[in-house]
């Protein structure tokens, strides 16, 4: 839940559990013809972190919350076509896309540890491959393997699709994002069919080549124990193309939404990891 302090020009996040609510203020960059609109809170190096696929960056508000706790300045910036952020969404790719998050990282200081989240961790790598200069290093959390089956992206098409029933999309969220153990519920909402198919489109638009390597960045590859994109047999997959390049860590009892799932542990393995990287220990 978040109350809006509008005299203040803040917001508070409100947090369940340990995490502690967060002042959070809403800003906005311009990237050519883009507006892209993103919250921030905390103080220290910063952490940008993108959603995955058709989601809003909100989601991940508990994340940056126990990263803010951790002492990290977090930002949440909104794809194209979600909340304040608005821009061309035909014709684009990733390389736009990585610019828009860039002028966030430039409004901010210059320098960011980029996260993505699934989709997201392809954006983050066009990132530190177009601006090495800006990025410390890049988090792949719960980035899906070279290549994974064709039933689960059909999944994804489904829980987007407003004429999908109910039912229809509860399977598709336990199939493709969710444990047993874990409620796949609050993803019934929240999903923006026009945002994934220009991100889709994005993405054949793109040379894979200009981004897969994620330039030279140090890279944290925070996969998910039960992801069904990133099955046991993936786990060094990363690690085996880039070597020294690459830490692993895996967070059990959570699929492929492992944010929304284990949000202190996927923080606290961020923050150890980039406290380690930035020499904070």
């Amino acid at each position: 839940m978040r109350q809006m302090l509008t005299a203040l020009g803040l917001s508070l996040a409100i947090c369940s559990g340990p995490l502690l609510a967060q002042e959070v203020a809403e800003r906005t960059v311009t990237n050519g013809d883009a507006t892209i609109a993103y919250s921030l809170r905390g103080e220290g190096p910063l952490v940008v972190i993108i959603a995955s696929t058709g989601r809003s960056a909100g989601e991940l508000a508990p994340v940056a919350d126990r990263l803010a706790e951790r002492g990290y300045s977090v930002a949440l910036p909104e794809p194209r076509g979600i909340g304040g952020s608005v821009g061309p969404m035909e014709g684009v790719s990733f390389h736009d896309f990585g610019n828009d998050f860039a002028e966030v990282i430039r409004a901010e200081g210059g320098r960011a540890i980029v996260v993505g989240h699934a989709y997201g961790q392809w954006i983050a790598k066009t990132i530190a491959s177009d601006h090495p200069e800006m990025t410390d290093g890049i988090v792949l959390l719960a980035g899906g393997a070279k290549s994974w089956p064709k039933e689960l992206s059909d999944a994804i098409t489904t829980i987007n699709d407003p004429a999908s029933s109910r039912e229809e999309k509860l399977a598709g969220l336990k199939l493709a994002f969710f444990t047993e153990e874990n409620d796949p519920e609050p993803w019934l909402e929240g999903w923006h069919q026009d945002v994934t198919v220009s991100q889709r489109a994005a993405r054949k638009a793109t040379d894979q080549a200009d981004w897969w390597a994620g330039g030279t960045a140090p890279i944290l590859d925070l996969q998910a124990g039960s992801d069904p994109f990133r099955p046991e047999s993936s786990r060094m997959e990363v690690k085996d193309e880039f070597g020294d390049r690459v830490t692993v860590k895996v967070i059990d009892g959570a699929s492929h939404a492992l944010p929304a799932a284990k949000p202190v542990e996927t923080a606290d393995a961020i923050a150890d990891w980039a406290d380690a990287l930035l020499g904070r220990n």
